[in-house]
């Protein structure tokens, strides 16, 4: 069984920086897609960024790109999401997502998720 796990999540203001981690509990995770999506409330879970398995490859949402910056730590099993620049429209329940596959921004590709972590921007 694969465990997806987030931290890192909190309440900051409008033009703060947080970092969300995000760990895998398998061994053969460095060959995986891993991912990040967002929900808000009554809205679509949507896609935010995400990093192929060698870490070579990375895409953003448009709405993020230049202030988030994906990566992962092999050694740690570890993947992050740091977030600058946050704005009071990136409040939203933060997910990873973990797939074994070529990089995708459609959250039906993922079949690892873990339980969110939750993001507030204060204006």
């Amino acid at each position: 069984q694969v465990q997806v796990v987030e931290s890192g999540g909190g309440l900051v203001q409008a033009g703060d920086s947080l970092r969300l981690a995000c760990t895998v509990s398998e061994r053969s995770w460095r060959t995986y897609t891993m991912g990040w999506f967002r929900q808000a409330p009554e809205k679509e879970r949507d896609f935010v960024a995400a990093i192929s398995w060698r870490g070579g490859s990375t895409s953003y949402a448009d709405s993020v790109k230049g202030r988030f910056t994906i990566s992962r730590d092999g050694a740690k099993n570890t993947e992050y999401l740091q977030m600058n620049s946050l704005k009071p429209e990136d409040t939203a329940v933060y997910y990873c997502a973990a797939r074994y596959g070529p990089i995708s921004s459609s959250r039906d590709d993922y079949a690892y998720w873990g339980q969110g972590t939750q993001v507030t921007v204060s204006s």
